[in-house]
C-alpha cells in the first residue's frame, strides 16, 4: 500500500457509506432509501429475506449498476476484495490451488504463499482444487479476496456449502483477518445465530432499511420479529464468545484453556450458543 492511499484512507475512516440509495428497475424500485456506511476494521451484516434487495444494494455500493436515488460514497483509492456467492469452476479441469490463485492476475510466489497461510491453507499450494472440502474452498476464496491487501471485503454468503463446525470457523477466520489487516467488511448472510456474534452492525434489509444497529437491537425490533419470526428471533439469541479455544483449518474446535486442554470437540453440532 502506498503512503498517499494510506494517508488518504487514515483521514476519511469511512471506506463507504450509501445515503438515501434507490435503484429501480422500469417503475418499480428494488431498493428505496437504503443508508449504510463500512468504516475500516468494522464488520457490517446485511440481512433479509430473499428477494429483500441485498445483492443489488452491494452492486450499487461497487458500481456495478447504477443507483437512481440518493449519494455513494467511496474512500479515495479504495481497494475492494469480493467472495462472490456462486463461482464458475470447471471441475473436469486439472486446476492447483496455486494455479487458481492466478487465474484473475499475476502475484508473486511469495504473495501467494503468505495468503494461503493467512487462511490456513499453506500446505494445501499443490493440492488440486477439486479435492477441497466447502470449507477449505471457501478459504481458498478468502485468500484470492485478501492477497492484493483490500481496505474492504465483501462476502456474499461465505459459507455456503460448509458444515456447522466449518462455519464458525470461517467466521472467526473473516473477523480475524478484519482486525489483522484493518479492513471493513460488509456481509450478506441468512445464518445469523453464528455470523452475528463476530458482527459489529446489522442492517435488516426488506426493500429498504428495516432496522439497524447492534445484534441485539436488531434481533429485539419488532421489525426484525416480523420479518423473521418471533421464534426465530429467541433462537438467534447473542452469545458472548470466550477466547477459551481455538479452530483449525478443518473446523476442529480444540480447547485451549482450564482442565479441558487437550480435548477437541469435532461434532457437527457445536454451535457456541454460549448465554
Amino acid at each position: 500500500m502506498d503512503t498517499g492511499r494510506q494517508t488518504s484512507l487514515a483521514k476519511n475512516r469511512s471506506l463507504i457509506a450509501a445515503r438515501g440509495v434507490g435503484v429501480r428497475h422500469g417503475t418499480r424500485w428494488l431498493i428505496e432509501n437504503v443508508d449504510l456506511t463500512v468504516h475500516a476494521g468494522e464488520i457490517v451484516t446485511l440481512i433479509g429475506p430473499n428477494g429483500s434487495g441485498k445483492s443489488t444494494t452491494v452492486r450499487a455500493l461497487l458500481g456495478l449498476i447504477d443507483h437512481h436515488a440518493g449519494i455513494i460514497d467511496r474512500a479515495p483509492g479504495l481497494r475492494v476484495g469480493y467472495v462472490p456467492q456462486k463461482i464458475s469452476v470447471d471441475w473436469t479441469m486439472p486446476l492447483t490451488v496455486r494455479r487458481f490463485m492466478t487465474l484473475t492476475d499475476r502475484h508473486p510466489p511469495a504473495a501467494i504463499d503468505a495468503a494461503l497461510d493467512e487462511v490456513g491453507l499453506g500446505d494445501f499450494s499443490d493440492r488440486n482444487v477439486q479435492v477441497l472440502s466447502g470449507g477449505e474452498f471457501q478459504r481458498l476464496l478468502l485468500a484470492r479476496a485478501i492477497i492484493a491487501e483490500p481496505d474492504l471485503l465483501i462476502l456474499d454468503e461465505p459459507v455456503q456449502g460448509v458444515d456447522a463446525a466449518g462455519e464458525i470457523a470461517l467466521y472467526e477466520l473473516i473477523a480475524d483477518l478484519s482486525h489483522r489487516h484493518d479492513c471493513g467488511v460488509l456481509l450478506i448472510s441468512h445464518d445469523l445465530h453464528i455470523v452475528m456474534a463476530a458482527t459489529d452492525t446489522v442492517i435488516c434489509l426488506n426493500g429498504h432499511v428495516c432496522c439497524s444497529g447492534t445484534p441485539k437491537t436488531v434481533t429485539e425490533s419488532p421489525e426484525y420479529r416480523s420479518l423473521f419470526g418471533a421464534r426465530a428471533a429467541e433462537a438467534l439469541a447473542i452469545y458472548h464468545h470466550h477466547h477459551d479455544h481455538s479452530h483449525l483449518p478443518d473446523g476442529t474446535v480444540v480447547r485451549t484453556g482450564g482442565a479441558d486442554d487437550h480435548s477437541a470437540c469435532t461434532h457437527p453440532e457445536h454451535r457456541h450458543d454460549h448465554r
